[in-house]
């Protein structure tokens, strides 16, 4: 199996306008120069606080967004700007399952047609559609007479599952997994996790996984990126960066997790001073204003991101 996804130097600025009298634009830079391979069968896993640029990088990815500049390949070809029948042909190989079961599935609309309605705008025939929906319900191990139902008739842990059925609908190479367990309680979260790592096994998918619960990212992701203000500022194999994270904010960010061991206690690191606005940042590293490190070059000079051993890139002036 080769790489499935590569994004090279890719950046999501967005304009906005600021000033009563004279109008001036400035840009939000939601991802500014983020590289990184997912390889077919793999879970990438995305981390970082909110508005780091995470959910941003997977709408790229499924064309809700166009991208400033910089380059997305889908299993090496260039699709970064993709208009007609060719847009078409690449989202059939890309879906997503986002965070909110309640506001992702139209209340209006009977289960049957939230999972067949892809299939139906591909031309299939009812009949065609009626065998795919009993066929992908069973697959999320829905009861397949469920089907007239409405989506308040189910639970959040149902209606995640008719999304999950909905993403796998037109057969998908590769879904962008944006928080899908975060409203979810903990056995329902348990068991759309273990639901996702079958189906990836069964049906040979590849995820990127977006979270916050960095436990859960743990459990499914074979490489995990960390984001800081639009940036990657460390990526690694999962089991690496779990052990030893490089990065000052990695380091505090894994610190934060809590143990279910309750004589096990962790070191917690407290992170102060103020976080930069990713509306023009400052020259330099943009966490210097929060690091415990912090050096006299890390105001100045931005730090590359840099291979420091085997398959572990850390963007940091300690190194």
């Amino acid at each position: 199996m080769g790489t499935l996804i590569e994004l090279k130097d890719l950046r999501k600025h967005f304009p906005i306008g600021s000033g009563f009298i004279r109008k001036t634009h400035v840009d939000l830079k939601a991802v500014d120069g983020v590289s990184f391979e997912i390889e077919e069968g793999d879970t990438f896993g995305l981390v970082g606080e909110s508005g780091c640029g995470k959910t941003t990088i997977g709408k790229v990815l499924l064309k809700l967004y166009e991208p400033t500049s910089g380059k997305i390949l889908f299993d090496g070809n260039d699709v970064t700007h993709l208009q007609g029948a060719a847009l078409d042909e690449y989202r059939k190989n890309i879906q997503a399952v986002f965070q909110n079961p309640y506001a992702s599935l139209n209340p209006r609309m009977r289960i049957w047609k939230l999972i067949g309605e892809p299939l139906m705008a591909k031309g299939w025939s009812a009949e065609q559609v009626k065998d795919r929906v009993s066929e992908l319900l069973d697959l999320v191990m829905l009861p397949t007479d469920c089907g007239p139902r409405f989506p308040h008739e189910m639970s959040a842990g149902q209606r995640q599952q008719i999304a999950i059925a909905r993403a796998l609908s037109i057969n998908p190479k590769f879904i962008v997994l944006d928080e899908p367990t975060s409203l979810l309680d903990v056995s329902a979260q348990a068991s759309i996790l273990n639901m996702i790592v079958q189906l990836q096994e069964k049906l040979e998918l590849t995820y990127l996984f977006i979270s916050h619960n960095l436990a859960v990212v743990r459990f499914l992701s074979n490489r995990v990126g960390v984001m800081y203000c639009g940036k990657l500022v460390e990526l690694a194999d999962s089991r690496k960066l779990y052990l030893a994270p490089k990065h000052p904010y990695s380091q505090a960010l894994l610190a934060s997790i809590l143990s279910p061991d309750p004589d096990l206690q962790s070191q917690e690191i407290v992170l102060e001073g103020d976080v930069i606005s990713p509306i023009n940042p400052p020259k330099g590293c943009r966490f210097y204003t929060r690091c415990r490190e912090v050096r006299e070059g890390c105001k100045e000079n931005e730090p590359p991101l840099l291979e420091i051993e085997p398959n572990h890139f850390v963007a940091c002036h300690l190194y």
